[in-house]
This record gives C-alpha cells, sequence and structure tokens, in this order.
C-alpha cells in the first residue's frame, strides 16, 4: 500500500508539474511531498508515523494503474457501500435494459408473461411445485398465515431476533406472537425453546433464516410432526441457500391437506431431501425481493412457495382480493401483486444468483481468515447443515466498543449496520407482560454485541483489505 502511495504520489506531481505540500485527492494526509528530476521524495503519515519513501529513476507514467484508481484509499474511488447494486447492476445493464424496455413496450405491467415465466423459473431453480408471487416479503408472511386460517388468540412461535416483519404480522392478524431465544452461533430459533413454548393453542412456528443460513430444520421438522403445526420458512435472506437433512428419505409431494375452507391439517413428510433449497422444507416459504436481498429487485416484490396443492389455491385467492374466478370473492383477500417490470428483472438476477452467492462466499472467507482466532471478534458459524450465501457478514464483539468501532469506521467512509441493536421482546410495538428485559439472554447479548460489515456482490480484495485493515486498526 505505501508503494501504491508513493507511486500514485509521484504520478499526480509529474501531471501537476509542481510542488505541493499535501494531496487533497487521497483520502488520508500526505505530507512535504517533494520532487527533483525524477528522484522522489514522499512523507507518508499513516496515521500513527511519517514513513519515509524513496523512488530514483522511476517514470511517469500516462494514467494512473488500475490497481490505484480502484483502491480505497482514494477519494475518487467509488464509495463504498453496505450493498453495491450500482456496480452490479453495471454488469447486467444490457440484459436489464433490455427486459425493462420489452414490458414498457408490451404495455403488460400487470399480471403479464414476465411475472408467469418468473414464476415458472423461480419454481425451477427451487425445485418447489407452487411458486405466488406478491407485492413484498410482509405479504408473503400475510398470505400465508391468511391461507392457513389462522384465526384471532392463535399462537405463532418466532424469534425475538430477527427483524420485525416476522412478528408484526402475527400481531396484525390478531394472533399471538409467541417469542423466543436463538442459538449463539447461528443466529437462528433454539429448537429446545420452540419444544418449550409451545401450548394448545399453538398452530405455527416461523423459523427465520437470518443472515443467510438455515436454522436447524431437522429439529423444528420433528416438533411440528408431533405437535401437527404449521412452519412458515422466513426466507427473506437466505434465498438460495441449500439445506441438508440427516435423513436420506426424500420428502413426499404435497405437506397438507386443505379440509374446510378455514382449516388446513398439517401432515408432514418423512424428513430429507439432501440439498433441499431454504424455504421448500416447511409448510410454505415466503421470501422478499427487496432490492438490497441476494435475490432482490429495484422495487418492492416478494413470493410464497409450497408444494401443496391446496394451500398454493387459497394463497393465489387470498392475494388476488379472495377471488379465483374474476369478481367472484370466496375469501377475504389481500391486493398483493409482483409487477411485470420487477418480474422482469428478477428474472436476469435469478440466473445470476449461485454466482452471486460465491462472490458473497469468497468474500466472506476472506473476513474469515482475517479475523480468525482474534480474541476480540467471533466470525459467523457455518453449519454443517447449511449452505450460508451471506445476506450478512455478522461479527459478534467480545470486549469492545461496538459503538467507538462503527464511529471509527465511519471516519474512514466504510459502513457497518447493527441487525438489530432491540429484541422484538423490548420493542414498544410489542408489549407482552410474559416477557421482560433478562428473559432472552442470548438474543439480548446479541442486540449488545453483533455489527455487521459490508457484504455484497462486487467486494473486491483491496476493498476487503482496507475494512479488514480499519477493523484491526482499532481492536490493537
Amino acid at each position: 500500500m505505501v508503494l501504491s502511495l508513493t507511486l500514485y504520489c509521484a504520478w499526480l506531481a509529474l501531471k501537476q508539474k509542481r510542488k505541493t505540500e499535501s494531496v487533497t485527492t487521497c483520502a488520508i494526509p500526505l505530507e512535504k511531498f517533494t520532487i527533483s528530476g525524477l528522484q522522489f521524495t514522499v512523507l507518508i503519515f499513516n496515521g500513527t508515523k511519517v514513513i519515509k519513501r524513496q523512488i530514483v529513476n522511476s517514470k511517469p507514467v500516462n494514467r494512473k494503474p488500475k490497481y490505484l484508481s480502484s483502491h480505497p484509499i482514494f477519494s475518487e474511488m467509488k464509495k463504498i457501500m453496505m450493498v453495491d447494486l450500482a456496480a452490479q447492476y453495471q454488469k447486467i445493464q444490457p440484459e436489464i435494459d433490455k427486459a425493462v424496455l420489452d414490458v414498457i413496450h408490451s404495455t403488460a405491467f400487470i399480471n403479464g408473461p414476465e411475472v408467469k415465466n418468473f414464476q415458472s423459473e423461480l419454481e425451477k431453480y427451487l425445485g418447489v411445485k407452487h411458486v405466488i408471487p406478491c407485492a413484498n416479503g410482509t405479504d408473503a408472511l400475510q398470505i400465508a398465515m391468511m391461507a392457513l386460517g389462522f384465526q384471532p388468540g392463535d399462537e405463532v412461535i418466532t424469534a425475538s431476533f430477527t427483524y420485525v416483519a416476522t412478528a408484526e404480522v402475527i400481531a396484525l392478524l390478531k394472533l399471538k406472537p409467541v417469542l423466543v431465544d436463538v442459538l449463539p452461533d447461528t443466529f437462528c430459533i433454539d429448537p429446545k425453546a420452540i419444544e418449550a413454548a409451545i401450548t394448545p393453542k399453538t398452530k405455527a412456528i416461523v423459523p427465520v433464516h437470518l443472515f443467510g443460513q438455515c436454522a436447524d430444520m431437522d429439529a423444528i421438522m420433528k416438533i411440528a410432526k408431533k405437535h401437527n403445526l404449521a412452519v412458515i420458512e422466513d426466507v427473506a435472506q437466505a434465498i438460495g441457500a441449500n439445506y441438508y437433512s440427516a435423513s436420506p428419505t426424500p420428502p413426499k409431494e404435497g405437506l397438507s391437506t386443505a379440509q374446510s375452507s378455514n382449516e388446513i391439517v398439517m401432515q408432514h413428510p418423512p424428513l430429507g431431501g439432501r440439498g433441499a433449497k431454504a424455504g421448500t422444507i416447511g409448510t410454505v416459504g415466503c421470501t422478499s425481493f427487496f432490492p438490497s436481498k441476494n435475490l432482490g429487485c429495484y422495487g418492492d416484490g416478494g413470493a410464497l412457495y409450497t408444494n401443496d396443492d391446496a394451500l398454493a389455491k387459497k394463497a393465489r385467492m387470498v392475494a388476488n382480493h379472495g377471488q379465483s374466478v374474476q369478481y367472484y370473492h370466496d375469501e377475504i383477500g389481500v391486493n398483493s401483486r409482483l409487477d411485470s417490470l420487477q418480474a422482469a428483472i428478477l428474472r436476469i438476477k435469478l440466473r445470476h444468483l449461485d454466482e452471486y452467492a460465491a462472490a458473497r462466499r469468497k468474500a466472506a472467507d476472506y473476513y474469515d481468515k482475517a479475523f480468525a482466532n482474534h480474541p476480540k471478534i467471533v466470525t459467523p458459524k457455518h453449519a454443517s447443515y447449511s449452505d450460508h450465501v451471506f445476506h450478512q457478514y455478522t461479527l459478534v464483539l467480545k470486549n469492545a466498543d461496538r459503538t467507538r468501532l462503527r464511529e471509527f469506521l465511519a471516519s474512514k467512509e466504510i459502513p457497518a449496520m447493527i441487525y438489530y441493536p432491540v429484541p422484538l421482546h423490548m420493542q414498544k410495538a410489542f408489549p407482552d407482560p410474559r416477557y421482560k428485559e433478562g428473559d432472552f439472554p442470548v438474543t439480548e447479548m446479541l442486540c449488545k454485541s453483533v455489527i455487521s460489515l459490508p457484504m455484497h456482490t462486487e467486494l473486491d480484495e483491496d476493498t476487503l483489505k482496507y475494512i479488514v485493515d480499519s477493523v484491526l486498526e482499532f481492536l490493537k
């Protein structure tokens, strides 16, 4: 990095043909940079000391080396983002632009061919019988619960350490959210806590495949089968992840049988299906196509997926004002559609989804190796039963000031996020006398100690090194 700085400053001075006391195009201060013929003396302040470097008989270059123009230390470089959608778009711009213009020219904006094509292609990718596109991930959860016929007062178990939408929908439908703790290593719902929370009113479990990795679905499905509960997988952060069951028996078609318009009796298949996609293991999977998701559109979008014919039929009806035939409304439903423009964009990005996951894993591997065995950092666990597609790269800090670290990174123009600072059982929106601070020690510990670093498909090694070096510098 020092040599790169020296070469860049030499190049800049030759270009300007003058002496300078500072170089404003750099993101760190450089002082007393002098030039004499083709011999350079550069004094570089690296934050702790001044380093002197000389280059003799160097030749000027006509342009900055590509390495330097992409290095994060230079202010003219693109800004480091938590998710870099612009750079991702540039790589697929011709495909995206054509797909969008084709929809505009067709004027088939609602329920057009692109929606049906995306639905079919996603079904094939996931290996699932039915995909029901909808307006967003929150709607997907709501439609699933409505289609399953839950009634006010029914209890639904989910994790306290998750985004609010998971529990928000439960409360919105006047169901009762039952919150439980998570595992300290995967951050996903604790199966033992699920079992302990079941009552005669319990109707469903909502495991959240948090940050890109599946919850322990073998254990969860055993509990669900034992108690005849629906399993609604929240896959908003883990689309494309594979789950590897311990059982060799493949799942049978059909997860339930509709008994009436308000009741679906769960008939769980034997566990199994090596490499089943996240969201295809339980009763129904629900996902979001929010722009920052691993498979994200350029607006809002979502989908449900299931192998159950009766449930799929009812979910489609619920999502379309409760009608299966136009103007004949058999159920109270909602208006929740994925529009054709977003479907066209998602069709393009679906073709790259595995490539995107590989890029995220490569970035995560870099972080893992850089932070390995650091006494103040716990890196994400890679569970043996699940791929990790790294929607987020989340560290747990030990004996480190998270607020100051985040401020330090911000001073270096490195974003970092806290997912999530307040657990659901301590949110004002969910007042419940059953819960108090201290009830979920793992969740509360995570809320106080997690920090997520930039994670996306366009991270290069120079940027990753700059981020890692900055984190390690602070934690020295």
